[in-house]
């Protein structure tokens, strides 16, 4: 499982001109979910980005949580993360999951975050999304729950 995590000051995400998910101060997190994810994969993600310290202190210092701000996390879902460019010009999406799986995974992953009492929005899985945001820093880390441990 793959995430792109970004600082926000505000972001959200629209499905046909309809507001599907809206947070103001959080994070911003694109998710990929390849077809070697397990439910593992999902806690052990969402744990991890659930007490990332990547907001600023009162010595302006990356040592508070989304937890600790009392911020909100708005989760996308990307199967692009896990395209392969490395051969020719079009990307390979061979490691992304299978819808079925990817949605059950994503939905998990949802309430794993929900878990943590912090306040979750959503895009709209497998829909043509778009997502506007306003990125604080920036700040924009990159995760792969293959290498936590």
């Amino acid at each position: 499982m793959r995430a792109v995590v970004q600082r926000v000051k505000n972001a959200s995400v629209t499905v046909q001109g309809r507001s599907v998910g809206k947070i103001e101060k959080g994070l911003l997190v694109f998710l990929g979910i390849s077809r070697q994810d397990t439910r593992q994969d999902v806690l052990s993600l969402a744990a991890r980005i659930a007490h990332l310290r990547i907001f600023a202190d009162d010595r302006d210092l990356m040592n508070l949580s989304v937890l600790e701000i009392g911020g909100a996390i708005l989760v996308v879902s990307q199967f692009t993360l896990y395209g392969d460019c490395r051969k020719g010009r079009r990307p390979s999406y061979a490691d992304a999951a299978a819808p079925e799986l990817a949605k059950i995974l994503y939905e998990d992953f949802i309430q794993a975050i929900k878990a943590f009492n912090i306040p979750v929005a959503s895009g709209e899985f497998q829909a043509m999304m778009e997502v506007t945001l306003s990125n604080d820093g920036p700040v924009t880390l990159l995760l792969d729950s293959k290498k936590i441990f």
